[in-house]
Order: C-alpha cells, then structure tokens, then sequence
C-alpha cells in the first residue's frame, strides 16, 4: 500500500455500541480453513472482548479504511514474576534465605485480524504500533504474543517487522471428554479449596514460577474460576480434616499435586471443520457406543464437529515422587466436571520441561507440541534490575498460563 492509502487508515478504539457486527464478519473472512484440511474456528458468542475483559487492563483497536473495518487487534497488561532474586532474612540468631518473585508489567497481544482484502498493505504492523503505544503509555516494559509455531505468516509479521522475538515454546494438551466417567483412584483425597486457601498455597510455593500473576487473588475469585482442588494421599490428613493452607504447607505430604480450573465454556465455543463425512460417522459411533456401554470405558470422540465448550486447567503444581500419578487423579476429576457441564473437552498449557506433563493425559492428534511465544522490551530506559532483560534470559521447568488468555 502506498503512504496515500495508509493516510486513508484510521485506528480507533473499539466502540460495542456500533462496531459488533462489522468486527463479527472480518473474524468470519478470517476464518477460512484450508481446502481438505482440518481447521479450528472460534465462536465468541458475540462479545468481541471476551478473552481479554478479566485482565486487569484491556484494549482492543479497529482499522477502518473508508468507514469499513478492515482489521482489529486486541490487548492486555498484568503485572507477572518474570524471575527470582534471594532474599536474606535473619531471625533469632540464624539467617535463611528465600527465593521471591520479581515482578515487572507484562502486555500481551492477541486477537490480530486484518481482513483478507486488504492484506499486505501494513495494517498489521500498523496495529501493532499502535497497540505498543498504548501499552508503552500504561507502564509495560515487555509485550508478548503466542501463536502456532507453525503459522509463519504470524511468526514472521512478529519477528521480521514488528521486532520480536522467540522466547517460549510451551505445549498445549488437550484431552477429550468421554460418555463415561473417569475412575480416580481412591487412593487419594481430592481437596476443593477456598480462593484464599488456594491463593495462599499458590504465592507460598509457586509465586517464583515465570507469568505468575500478581493478582492471582482476582483470578481465582473470578465467576469463570470452577475451583481449586488439590490431591493427597488418602491418609496423610489428621482424621480426615483439612486444617486449611498454612497448615498443610508447614507439614506436606511427600506427594500432592493442585490445579485450577477454567470455564471457557462460558466465554468462547470452538468447532472443528472440514472433516469428511467418514471422519464425522466414526466420531459419532464412538461417542454411541461410549454411552451405551459406559462400564467399558472405551474412549470415543467428542462431538467437535458442531460448537462445544471446554475448560482449562491452569496453576498446576505440585511435589515428591508420585506427583505425576497424583496429577492425573486430578486430571481425572476435572475430566468428570466437564462432562457434567457439558464439555467437549479439557485443556492446559504446560513448559516442555515441566515435570507433571508425564501425569496430564491428552491426546496428541488433538494437541499443540510446541506453541510459540514471541516477546519485545519495549522501552531500553527501564531498569535492569536482579533479572536483567528478561527477552535473554533462559527458561525454566515450569510457566503459569494466565487463564484470562488462554
């Protein structure tokens, strides 16, 4: 596009009043599968703010060109760990040392549409400044994106123009919700836990982990949050009574594992297409026979075909040596509560180093090895501080998704 017809571009703040229905159908020109291939369409349930409306700090800009909306973007800044310093502390004599989080102001973009009539023209760099701006004016010092490792068109509008880099490469799992129910082992205890038992447990021992929010609080007292739960073995509580956070923590176990859970369900619906006719027949007797025979515990496709819901599993953490095995009880007992919702399956997002991946069941056709997060210092006049910049540093075994994101 010349610099006349860039002229024409305004980029304004997205107004619900008037400007729903024009955004509805670039998503819809965007999401076009390829011929003869699976592809993942998203429904927001006409709320074109859904996933970014529970961060703390939300933007979302609209591209018009002749008083059409050719394009969007969309954004929002948290404040996150993005590392660890020690900290000496000295009590009755003796000195410890801890490690605590450092925190800095982190944005995140989503949601890039252009319309694809007026691709190549600069409308996605354009938004991308312009979202930058706003994010540069709230204080950020880092913006971040996530996208298919394999979507090169993105990979390459963020790396090559806009001046990111590849930082993460997490992997999304997902599991299918079946007819039956999954059997947990009675072996182990699975514990809900109150928002502030659970806030308490997360910043005692997983405040240090990287994008660990610093409002978790707002996170699990949000209406999405289905629950906290945590597992243990069967007789490691006091006759069967959990005395609350502070006392677990100060006499664990030597095996429990936790996780949060998410009801996207309520936020956005997805739907496969593009699948043949075969596909869609073999995919429906499996969820017959699934329901007819439930004792069987065979497992069968989720109706993916048509719209359906999922929830997500974030914060999950854990300790000893049968965690992996305690993780999948609680992957078990979440797999149980979306299929009383309704679900069509459940999802997390986990680091490729993170040890509990062994205990998370998924199934790899359904499943992202390796997502990409691409990140950009916004500013070289912020303080280095103990971590130095975070775009260089080297990951860890574990990272927090943010289900407000997801």
């Amino acid at each position: 596009m010349g610099e006349d017809r860039m002229d024409m571009v305004v980029v304004r703040e997205f107004d619900p009043s008037r400007d729903v229905v024009a955004v509805e159908e670039v998503e819809r020109r965007c999401e076009v599968g390829s011929s003869g291939k699976l592809s993942l369409f998203t429904d927001l349930l006409g709320d074109p703010i859904c996933r970014i409306r529970n961060s703390p700090a939300f933007l979302m800009l609209v591209a018009e060109m002749g008083g059409e909306i050719v394009g969007m973007i969309r954004g929002c800044i948290k404040t996150v760990t993005c590392g660890k310093r020690i900290s000496r502390k000295v009590n009755n004599h003796s000195i410890s040392y801890n490690p605590v989080p450092v925190y800095t102001k982190v944005a995140y973009i989503l949601g890039l549409r252009v319309s694809p009539s007026h691709r190549r023209m600069g409308l996605g760099p354009k938004l991308v400044c312009q979202m930058e701006d706003w994010f540069r004016q709230n204080g950020a010092e880092y913006s971040y994106m996530a996208t298919e490792s394999d979507n090169h068109a993105s990979v390459k509008l963020f790396t090559g123009k806009c001046g990111y880099s590849r930082f993460r490469t997490p992997s999304i799992l997902v599991n299918p919700v079946f007819a039956h129910r999954v059997t947990v082992s009675n072996r182990i205890t699975i514990i809900k836990l109150t928002p502030p038992d659970a806030e308490l447990l997360y910043r005692r021992r997983f405040a240090t982990t990287e994008f660990f929010p610093r409002d978790i609080d707002s996170v699990l007292k949000n209406k999405l949050n289905v629950g906290t739960f945590l597992a243990v073995p069967r007789d490691s509580l006091r006759f069967g009574l959990w005395a609350g956070s502070d006392h677990f923590l100060s006499d664990p176990p030597e095996s429990w594992t936790v996780l949060s859970v998410w009801n996207c369900k309520d936020v956005f619906r997805l739907e496969v297409r593009g699948a043949s006719r075969l596909k869609r027949t073999f995919a429906k007797t499996t969820r017959i026979v699934d329901k007819a025979f439930p004792f069987l515990k065979l497992p069968s496709v989720p109706a993916v075909f048509r719209p359906f819901g999922l929830y997500f599993m974030y914060g999950l953490g854990g300790e000893g040596p049968h965690a992996a095995k305690m993780m999948k009880a609680l992957c078990g007992h979440v797999h149980n509560l979306a299929r009383e919702s309704g679900c069509g399956v459940v999802a997390t997002e986990v680091a490729n180093s993170e040890p509990l991946k062994l205990g998370i069941p998924h199934w790899k056709m359904l499943s992202c090895a390796e997502d990409l997060w691409c990140i950009k210092r916004l500013g070289e006049d912020y303080s280095d501080g103990p971590v130095g910049d975070w775009t260089k540093s080297s990951s860890g075994m574990s990272i927090f998704v943010d289900p407000r994101e997801f």
